[in-house]
């Protein structure tokens, strides 16, 4: 009961300081337009790219293009919800070593909250938003057999991958408590993991799909879910039920995100100043 209580706690806290945040940012709103469309149009260069390569080949491996922008579709737009929501933690490097991390320790609210929403940067939201266009254009190109299974699969599966690198930011950000600049080491697994998951498993060595499957789980961001929904094997071979365990490999990657936060946070120690 505890626990529902100062999750409730942390979630009203983050809702007010994200809610400044966003206040303040629209007190320049043509600023802000121009930021998010600026935000949209760069990441969207990642598509581009896979546009100039679809211009050369037919397919690649073995996945025509609609079926890649699928993949991509998938992957941005959770990606960009989970850098919106929790993009802030990847600067608590500079709140250690500046020890202005002291401050949110003695204020009667969550610490995660507070990390989370600090500096809440909407403009993120641009990243998200070209995700969902080219999921959209992507989900009326291929050829799916739609069944209640499958529509349904869409919105879980974008939600679960979500949550799977939210946790990832968390678990990074808790890294910095001992190695205080480490946001690059973060970002090679967040960043570098929606890069790869725009790429069909199929052009990548089996060792490192076993690994993006079993070890660290960013298939079941969008591999694994969209192999179904294409009615395409599995990667590895999974069982058939494979597609369905993105809320199970969710709530996977949770909690030992939330066990090294609290390890590292009563790890912490003041630098003095």
């Amino acid at each position: 009961m505890r626990g529902v209580s100062r999750a409730g706690e942390g979630l009203r806290a983050y809702g007010l300081i994200a809610g400044m945040w966003i206040r303040s940012t629209m007190a320049y709103r043509a600023s802000f337009v121009l930021t998010v469309v600026g935000n949209l149009l760069l990441t969207g260069l990642d598509f581009v790219t896979l546009l100039l390569m679809f211009s050369q080949v037919d397919a690649l491996g073995g996945w025509t293009l609609p079926e890649v922008a699928l993949l991509y579709g998938l992957s941005v737009t959770a990606f960009g919800v989970a850098q919106l929501a929790f993009g802030s933690v990847a600067a608590l490097g500079g709140r250690v070593r500046d020890g202005s991390f002291d401050t949110l320790l003695v204020r009667p609210v969550p610490v995660l909250a507070q990390v989370a929403a600090d500096r809440f940067a909407l403009r993120r939201v641009g990243r998200a938003l070209q995700g969902v266009v080219v999921l959209g254009w992507a989900l009326a190109a291929v050829e799916v057999d739609w069944t209640v299974a499958r529509v349904l699969l869409v919105p879980v599966t974008v939600v679960c991958g979500a949550v799977i690198f939210a946790s990832l930011f968390v678990a990074g950000g808790a890294f910095q408590f001992w190695a205080q600049d480490a946001a690059e080491v973060q970002n090679a697994f967040t960043y570098g993991g929606t890069t790869l998951l725009q790429y069909p498993p199929t052009v990548f060595g089996r060792d490192l799909v076993r690994g993006v499957t079993f070890v660290l789980p960013l298939a079941f961001v969008n591999w694994v879910p969209a192999a179904y929904l294409l009615g395409r094997p599995y990667p590895l071979g999974l069982p058939d039920g494979a597609a369905f365990a993105g809320p199970l490999v969710a709530v996977v990657c949770v909690l030992p995100a939330a066990a090294v936060w609290r390890l590292g946070l009563r790890s912490y120690r003041s630098t003095g100043s």
